[in-house]
């Protein structure tokens, strides 16, 4: 009898976190410097070549903590959103970023247990800036 992966009762090994997120792009050159104004993203060197025959181009921060990697495709109806942490005083300084390049206004919103800023790129992946850091971030807005 065949046991769906819901009903195996084991553990699953640990995670270390999330190594990458694909991102689709129709213009990845385009996307490339989008990214590197909004995010801070650089070409990850090492991983450079993937992107020679038609692979990923991986994108990351300073840190190395944050990987996307941009495939260059036809725009997809159906995204999955991808959610950045932040401290609290992050999130007050990423939203000034935002605004800034965005050139329009980026509304945080309380979700009781966190807080987000929510934007998209030019293809329309959504993004979402998070802090679960909720009490500095009620008293910075007064809410």
């Amino acid at each position: 009898m065949h046991e769906s992966a819901a009903t195996v009762q084991t553990s699953a090994p640990p995670l270390k976190g999330i190594d990458h997120i694909h991102v689709f792009v129709s213009d990845r050159a385009a996307a490339l410097v989008w990214y590197q104004a909004v995010l801070g993203l650089r070409v990850v060197a090492e991983l450079e070549s993937w992107a020679a025959d038609g692979g990923p181009l991986t994108i990351g921060d300073a840190a190395g903590s944050v990987h996307l990697a941009l495939f260059e495709r036809p725009a997809e109806k159906c995204r999955s959103t991808v959610a950045l942490s932040v401290s609290a005083q992050g999130f007050m300084a990423w939203q000034r970023h935002l605004e800034a390049v965005l050139q329009q206004r980026v509304v945080p919103v309380d979700h009781q247990l966190s807080w987000s800023l929510y934007f998209s790129d030019p293809d329309g992946n959504p993004f979402e800036i998070t802090s679960c850091e909720v009490a500095p971030l009620r008293a910075a807005t007064g809410v």
